[in-house]
């Protein structure tokens, strides 16, 4: 009985190993989004030269400033996925020992599961905000009523952001 018990709970700890699938897709995952981010970046910056140069008759006002801020949305996601796959693998298999052996702080060195989450939501709180500002670029407002919402928009998120801040400082004393 013993055998199987142990048997058993070998299982058991190498099952740990199927988070590497999720680990391996989230990173894969992130590579993309990063290039994909970084190839819009490209396309705004080949766009605005031959805007410039007079080579192309696109009005790229009407765009630049809200594909550049769909871009780094795109980054912030490939951030969220680099620090899940990271915090998942060293939380699931091993610590990473690069990550270990520096002084520094860095988002890698996740401890728990609460860690893990905290830094994930601040990333995607912002990526909220970005996708927020992007919209607020693209706003017509149509009566002083928008205007007004759009002031308690930014007032909520202004008051988030600040709660959010001393939920952390109070966090970390």
């Amino acid at each position: 009985m013993k055998k199987i018990e142990s048997a058993f709970e070998r299982f058991l700890w190498n099952s740990r190993l199927l988070v590497l699938i999720p680990v391996i897709s989230s990173l894969l995952g992130s590579l993309v989004l990063f290039i994909v981010g970084t190839i819009d970046i490209l396309k705004v910056t080949l766009t605005s030269i031959n805007y410039y140069l007079g080579h192309d008759t696109q009005y790229i006002h009407d765009f630049i400033v809200t594909d550049i801020i769909l871009a780094i949305d795109i980054y912030l996601v490939a951030i969220v996925l680099l620090i899940f796959g990271t915090g998942i693998y060293r939380l699931f298999i091993s610590p990473i020992e690069e990550s270990e052996e520096s002084d520094i702080k860095h988002p890698f060195n996740i401890q728990s599961f609460d860690e893990l989450k905290d830094k994930i939501v601040r990333v995607v709180i912002l990526a909220v905000i970005i996708e927020f500002f992007r919209a607020v670029v693209d706003i017509r407002f149509s009566s002083p009523l928008d205007a007004i919402y759009l002031a308690i928009s930014v007032f909520a998120l202004a008051a988030s952001l600040y709660l959010m801040n001393i939920s952390s400082k109070k966090a970390s004393e």
